[in-house]
């Protein structure tokens, strides 16, 4: 069953006195509690498709369906994580975590009450008084996840949350938000540039194109789970990596 379906999306910008377009004719269905991703050259369109479906952004043509429902221009009805943590340095790594309870209307000591088993099972144990500032970039990236989960949404999106740690931390939370995923059983469409990480993380991966953004084609990640590391040796992993650096150096050929 379809949780999140894009019909028909485009969306045009004025620039100077120039229209242009960033998206174009956007078809996408997500199954419920898969995870998805996008990849496709910088200035594709994914950040621009990300914020209509987060109703940041209304597209010039389409809709956005969740359990087929248009969310069209309705903020809040996905969870939505950017590739800065934007923890609020004020504020402690337990009450930023549970930020979106309290914006939800839950009580700070019921939401704390929530929150703080989540934080010992997920690796947060014992940083709970600890302030952004005294966190590493993966640790930083646990809590900022953590509160989008609680914000508790069924679709999440994930804008290259792991974009700026180096390659160690990397593979270390990907792994770690495939335990996250696997245990809260969401739906995830998570946009990266690196196609290791999208067929690490995916049951599927749509390519874009150069702009204006179009899906170019939806590939199939054949690979059983769970995974782990050894994942990335295996004979399908090589031979699908190649297919896909094959449809993105067209696009560079092309920009």
């Amino acid at each position: 069953m379809d949780k999140l379906k894009i019909v028909h999306n485009s969306k045009f910008f004025r620039k100077n006195g120039q229209e242009f377009c960033a998206l174009q004719e956007a078809n996408m269905s997500v199954a419920d509690g898969k995870f998805v991703s996008i990849i496709g050259p910088s200035g594709c369109g994914k950040s621009t498709l990300f914020n209509i479906i987060a109703g940041l952004l209304k597209p010039s043509t389409g809709q956005v369906l969740l359990d087929g429902e248009n969310i069209v221009g309705k903020s809040g009805s996905v969870g939505y994580m950017l590739q800065k943590d934007l923890l609020l340095p004020w504020r402690t790594i337990l009450d930023n975590v549970i930020l979106g309870l309290e914006i939800r209307g839950v009580s700070k000591k019921e939401a704390r009450a929530h929150a703080l088993p989540m934080l010992k099972r997920y690796g947060l144990k014992g940083f709970e008084s600890h302030y952004p500032a005294e966190l590493s970039g993966g640790m930083r990236q646990r809590a900022a996840l953590l509160r989008t989960l609680l914000y508790d949404r069924d679709v999440i999106l994930l804008d290259e949350p792991f974009g700026a740690l180096d390659a160690q931390t990397r593979l270390f939370m990907q792994s770690w938000l495939l335990k996250i995923w696997s245990d809260f059983k969401k739906t995830i469409l998570f946009v990266t540039h690196d196609i290791d990480e999208a067929i690490f993380l995916s049951d599927e991966i749509y390519v874009f194109s150069h702009r204006p953004g179009r899906i170019k084609a939806k590939v199939k990640v054949n690979l059983p789970r769970p995974r782990n590391e050894e994942a990335l040796t295996q004979l399908t992993f090589s031979q699908l990596k190649q297919e896909l650096l094959s449809m993105l150096k067209v696009e560079q050929e092309i920009k």
